[in-house]
């Protein structure tokens, strides 16, 4: 039996601040407003891959707006 691999269901704040090149605060902020979606998994948050990835279309998305 070969050992699956197993990917990764949720990123913590700090790794999603990593991955956006924000600061630790800067991501803290944005789930607390519901800018980046989040689940609260007993006193730590975690955030699903797409909700990242909503966040990251929503803003190219409001900048192809402004850019207009």
């Amino acid at each position: 039996m070969t050992p699956a691999a197993i990917s990764r269901k949720w990123h913590t704040t700090a790794e999603v601040a990593q991955m956006l090149g924000f600061s630790l605060s800067k991501t803290k902020s944005l789930v607390l407003t519901g800018e980046i979606r989040s689940v609260k998994i007993g006193r730590n948050r975690r955030i699903l891959p797409s909700w990242v990835d909503e966040y990251v279309s929503r803003c190219a998305e409001e900048a192809e707006r402004w850019s207009a």
